[in-house]
């Protein structure tokens, strides 16, 4: 999964296809043990 940005401590990573699961482009911002994934051009919380 490739890294976009660190930064105090967050990690955003993006994945442009992932037909397995969101079936559309998005990113997931992790901090300690908090994850979230939002849709790319939407910016929705899936």
């Amino acid at each position: 999964m490739p890294v976009i940005s660190v930064f105090y401590g967050i990690i955003v990573t993006m994945y442009f296809f992932d037909n397995k699961k969101h079936h559309l482009p998005h990113i997931h911002v992790k901090y300690q043990d908090n994850e979230a994934v939002f849709s790319v051009p939407e910016g929705k919380l899936l």
